[in-house]
């Protein structure tokens, strides 16, 4: 009892930050990963996982050139065998996990698009934590949805989110739900700007990015229409 009772306080002890130690900052992402940083960085900053260290995250995103060489010949096999668009994919993709083959959702969704885990086993996909299989799978249940809603993306992304029931209850509609409106919006300004509608018409959107730059170590908030090539950003607005 003695030694448990001297091992807890030399922990915390050790763990206890002094005056002149930096400050540790914690806190949950949108996957519930638990985020640790030196600095106080803005509360609706992107994380991003580390390769080879799947225990740990970063607030740098990936080398975009080392995602498109990894997954981009799935992407784009698995669209033309769905006569799906290639932007589209990528788009889900990007909202659903960042391109992290390895996430999972509080809710059980899986991997690059996050796959439920029935809606996995209706599809075939043994491995959802397999680019591969997930990738096909999430196109055919992604052409699946498109062609019950006649090739309406935006209730077809709706449907991706709450559920083709949700989507039916409303009258064939996007949910008034703030989740699945937020998504739809998301994944048409990533995917150039662009969702087709019930008119099967293309309508453009002025996106608005967040930019988090990291100047002489400090974070600096920016807001921009281009979208950014580097720092971590977030879209927060289209039109």
């Amino acid at each position: 009892m003695f030694a448990r009772t001297f091992l807890v306080a030399a922990l915390a002890a050790f763990a206890w930050p002094s005056q002149a130690d930096a400050q540790i900052y914690a806190w949950r992402d949108a996957a519930g990963n638990l985020v640790l940083s030196d600095r106080r960085l803005d509360a609706a900053a992107t994380t991003y996982a580390v390769p080879d260290a799947p225990s740990f995250r970063s607030t740098r995103p990936l080398d975009s050139t080392d995602v498109l060489d990894q997954f981009e010949p799935l992407v784009r096999e698995h669209a033309a065998r769905q006569n799906l668009r290639p932007d589209l994919v990528r788009a889900v993709i990007q909202v659903e996990s960042g391109f992290n083959p390895w996430a999972r959702s509080p809710k059980g969704a899986m991997g690059l698009m996050q796959l439920m885990p029935g809606t996995a086993r209706e599809l075939g996909v043994r491995n959802p934590y397999d680019p591969a299989e997930n990738i096909r799978g999430g196109t055919a249940y992604l052409r699946q949805l498109l062609d019950k809603y006649e090739g309406n993306e935006e209730l077809a992304l709706a449907a991706y989110n709450a559920g083709s029931g949700a989507v039916d209850r409303y009258g064939r509609r996007v949910p008034p739900y703030r989740e699945t409106k937020d998504y739809v919006r998301k994944v048409g300004s990533v995917a150039d700007g662009t969702l087709t509608t019930a008119a099967g018409r293309r309508a453009p959107k002025q996106v608005i990015y967040k930019v988090v730059d990291l100047v002489d170590g400090t974070p600096v908030v920016r807001y921009t229409s281009e979208r950014p090539t580097s720092g971590v950003f977030e879209i927060v607005g289209a039109r």
